[in-house]
């Protein structure tokens, strides 16, 4: 280890780097950190000559990170959770809480979870934030960079969601999975069997971020492969299409019971063996650094 290069880096300097890469605004940056632009500035100007790299160029009214600032944005969230640790001991108090945390999840998560995420809000203190984003906004990448502190996740089980082990995963709510149809659709009234369930065109939620579902694998595999005639963004989107078509929509059961979208639908059984399916929390491990971050990931793993 290099003590003498380490000694002439600034911990502020690094702060710097880190919300620049949130907000792409020296102003909204200087505004965080309660500094002027000039110190904004002139902090940034020393990384570059530090780490002789331009770090952010210009695009509009917005600065937009270089490829080698994207790469070590992880690195800097960690060394600062870290030092954050460091100095933040003791019990957290979240009525005296003023700070920010974040989440995201799918929309139609949120309907699972709106009574919990309310009780959260109303525990912290008045001049808390408790920001709640979808996952096609914020993903993975952005609990690794520090952008995000919680992702709330819908997923096989078996699948292996993500190879970074810096995130932790586990589980909220066991779940299971439901075909839902019009009432008016032909199969509404009788057993669903898997000829039937192939026979039907279906909708599909898309999912950038995951691979192909088990479900989906098993069903090619032993039964053959569904006829996808929509695919949509959102569980939501989904089941208002099943109230204006004969397509069938495979999805969580709990989100199917609670969700007014999904009222007036027909939900049956899967007729295969699909294994199991969860909601799961995602986490970066230096995240609970943060005596904040550790109550949130207490109250939401209550949950469970």
């Amino acid at each position: 280890m290099d003590y003498t290069t380490l000694s002439r880096i600034s911990l502020k300097n690094l702060t710097v780097m880190h919300v620049l890469l949130m907000t792409h605004s020296v102003t909204q940056t200087a505004e965080i950190l309660c500094v002027t632009q000039s110190s904004v500035s002139k902090a940034l100007g020393q990384l570059k000559s530090d780490l002789n790299d331009e770090l952010f160029f210009r695009r509009g009214n917005q600065l937009m990170p270089t490829q080698y600032a994207l790469s070590i944005g992880p690195a800097i969230h960690n060394v600062l959770s870290n030092i954050s640790g460091i100095f933040e001991q003791g019990e957290f108090a979240p009525e005296r809480f003023g700070g920010s945390l974040s989440l995201a999840m799918r929309e139609s998560t949120f309907e699972l979870f709106a009574p919990t995420l309310c009780d959260i809000s109303q525990k912290l203190g008045a001049s808390a934030q408790l920001s709640i984003s979808t996952k096609e906004q914020f993903s993975f990448e952005a609990l690794l960079s520090g952008k995000l502190d919680f992702l709330v996740l819908p997923h096989d089980v078996s699948q292996p969601p993500t190879l970074s082990k810096s995130l932790v995963w586990q589980t909220i709510l066991e779940d299971e999975m439901v075909c839902l149809m019009n009432p008016n659709h032909p199969l509404a009234d009788v057993e669903l069997d898997i000829d039937g369930y192939l026979s039907c065109r279906h909708i599909n939620v898309i999912d950038k971020d995951l691979s192909e579902p088990y479900f989906e694998q098993t069903l090619t595999q032993h039964h053959g492969a569904r006829q996808i005639a929509m695919r949509v963004a959102d569980f939501g989107s989904a089941a208002s299409t099943c109230h204006h078509s004969n397509y069938l929509f495979t999805c969580s059961k709990r989100w199917a019971e609670t969700a007014l979208q999904a009222k007036g639908l027909v939900a049956k059984p899967l007729p295969f063996d699909y294994g199991q399916v969860a909601y799961s929390l995602v986490w970066n491990t230096v995240s609970l650094n943060n005596p904040a971050c550790r109550w949130l990931h207490s109250q939401l793993l209550a949950k469970s």
